[in-house]
């Protein structure tokens, strides 16, 4: 399903001016750098942003200097979610508490345009939604995914670094700085439960596609991988230094322990570990303490 570069991005088509742009609730579409629309929304978090005074030399009227000091969280969905879902807003409002948060919905969702390539072009969509959480203003952004959007978050991570090539090439803001993967599979194809067997028939049949179309609201791309995108366990170790945590629920249905703890391992003591007794699989298994706790750390990690 590799049509393109995956390691650039496009900026949204209405970028807020400083002045006109306060600390409020924003949607708008992105665009990718392959044009695909994307759907997405910004949410100020609550009681985030120091007085303009408390930053060193930072002019009253000046948005971007009254953000900069404020991390933002852009927040990756699983599959078959999309911003709109009631999920995805418990979790939006949870996070919220913690930082700024930026939702969205991958391609093939909710009314992003495409197809979904199920966790390989998804992570141009991340990527605007970054780069878009930078244009409002905010210098500390950190990504948090569930499930495929846990996939996606380790592949954005190791693709976009920031460094001097990202300052000569990027200027689009694409990296994150701080990385939070919750409920991912470490490795493609893999169809050891009930669950995924389920899921890998309506990924490559017709009817499937069919069924998910209209019965999930997601909208499938007919094609294989081609080449098949860097897995998430090979991604973990181009990852470093940026703080990465693995969350994963020890009664996941989807995805056994060998999952998460091959992740970890392939961060090679630089990843962080959460095994959640009790929790099942993404955010529907989430619970609002486990989400205040990733909103903590992921606000604290993005420095």
């Amino acid at each position: 399903m590799n049509q393109g570069p995956a390691g650039h991005v496009t900026r949204s088509f209405n970028r807020p001016l400083p002045e006109t742009a306060p600390r409020a609730e924003q949607r708008t579409f992105l665009r990718t750098v392959d044009g695909v629309t994307i759907d997405a929304l910004y949410e100020p978090g609550r009681g985030t942003s120091a007085p303009p005074s408390e930053l060193s030399g930072a002019p009253s009227g000046d948005h971007s200097s009254r953000l900069s000091g404020d991390p933002a969280i852009v927040v990756a969905h699983g599959f078959t979610g999309d911003l709109d879902r009631p999920h995805v807003r418990r979790v939006a409002g949870l996070l919220a508490e913690h930082a700024a948060v930026v939702t969205f919905s991958f391609r093939g969702h909710g009314a992003s345009g495409g197809l979904s390539t199920v966790g390989d072009r998804e992570v141009l969509d991340l990527a605007a939604a970054v780069a878009w959480a930078r244009e409002l203003g905010h210098t500390r952004v950190a990504t948090v995914g569930f499930s495929m959007g846990g996939s996606v978050v380790l592949r954005h991570a190791a693709m976009h670094r920031r460094g001097a090539a990202q300052e000569k090439v990027g200027r689009t803001g694409a990296y994150t700085d701080a990385v939070v993967s919750v409920s991912a599979p470490a490795r493609w194809y893999y169809r050891g439960t009930k669950p995924m067997r389920r899921l890998h028939w309506v990924v490559t049949r017709p009817l499937g596609r069919t069924i998910s179309r209209y019965g999930l609201r997601t909208r499938i791309h007919h094609r294989d991988w081609d080449p098949v995108p860097l897995s998430p366990v090979e991604s973990v170790p181009l990852i470093a230094p940026i703080p990465l945590l693995i969350v994963h629920g020890e009664l996941d249905g989807y995805f056994p322990l060998d999952h998460p703890r091959m992740l970890a391992a392939a961060g090679k003591g630089h990843a962080e570990l959460w095994l959640e007794a009790g929790m099942g699989h993404a955010e529907h298994a989430a619970d609002d303490a486990l989400l205040g706790r990733i909103g903590a750390w992921a606000a604290s990690a993005a420095h």
